[in-house]
């Protein structure tokens, strides 16, 4: 599933086609994964288009964890969630656009006129809009946590000062840190030193400042890197992600470890396999 890096890699190379952009067109071709959340969610259909942003200038776009804002002269803002499989394609020829493309628009900006493409083959991405953003902040980022690309060390105690759950488990939450998933959890624990099994309430001040300082680097060092492509996932040009090349722990179990050379070991925590070194990341 596409986490924080991928999403901001995206947004990055999505800006200088829509910022700036007219909406000329929007088709949803599959009603099910669009719905209006203003104040309660209703689905959208074929006929909605200006909640689609058609006819809208696109101002800015914004990203929060996971989640991809795209706002508009009018306030009416769209998020987008990639899912396990979604992207967000810029093409230059609008037909013949790939299966399981879900909502196209046609857009006139600073690069000319594109077909933006939203592809998700196993759909469990979708399509949230709302007629302003602070409806969206109220509505749907009110449950998320900070950041994690910027995330303090002061902060982040605090979100885990109340947790009794594995640290690996705590990160995993969007509602405590928004944008970690599986891969860079086991990244910043590996990097941190931290076992995934260790309860996030007992970390030591100086653990969390070493973890808050692992997740921003390692965040930031795979977006620059376009992100991380294990299967599906691609920036608005269809490139593939470098930042797979760099991981130390997550897909590694059985192989020696990068600092120690001890071989790696996985386990399950929070329903998702943990790969963790057994010398380095001690409980």
């Amino acid at each position: 599933m596409p986490e924080l890096p991928e999403v901001e890699h995206l947004r990055r190379t999505l800006v200088p086609h829509l910022v700036g952009a007219h909406v000329l067109a929007a088709n949803l071709l599959r009603d099910d994964i669009a719905q209006s959340h203003g104040v309660k969610g209703v689905p959208l259909n074929r006929t909605t288009k200006p909640q689609l942003l058609q006819g809208r200038n696109i101002t800015s776009l914004r990203r929060l964890g996971k989640q991809l804002a795209i706002l508009t002269d009018s306030g009416a803002t769209m998020v987008i969630h990639l899912g396990m499989s979604g992207r967000l394609l810029v093409r230059d020829n609008p037909r013949n656009p790939p299966d399981h493309t879900h909502a196209t628009w046609r857009i006139s900006g600073p690069t000319g006129e594109h077909a933006l493409l939203f592809v998700d083959p196993r759909r469990f991405g979708g399509i949230w809009t709302y007629p302003s953003p602070d409806t969206l902040f109220r509505y749907r980022w009110n449950t998320l946590g900070p950041d994690a690309l910027d995330i303090s060390a002061a902060t982040l105690a605090k979100r885990l000062a109340l947790s009794a759950r594995p640290i690996k488990a705590a990160l995993l939450d969007q509602g405590t840190i928004a944008g970690v998933g599986n891969i860079y959890a086991d990244e910043a624990l590996f990097r941190s030193k931290i076992h995934p099994q260790t309860t996030a309430r007992l970390l030591p001040v100086t653990r969390v400042a070493a973890l808050a300082e692992a997740l921003r680097a390692i965040l930031g060092d795979a977006v620059e890197a376009g992100g991380s492509t294990l299967r599906d996932y691609v920036d608005a040009a269809g490139e593939p992600g470098r930042a797979q090349a760099a991981h130390a722990a997550y897909g590694r179990e059985g192989l020696p470890c990068l600092t120690c050379g001890t071989p790696l070991q996985s386990d399950t925590v929070a329903q998702r396999t943990t790969v963790w070194c057994p010398k380095c990341q001690m409980p």
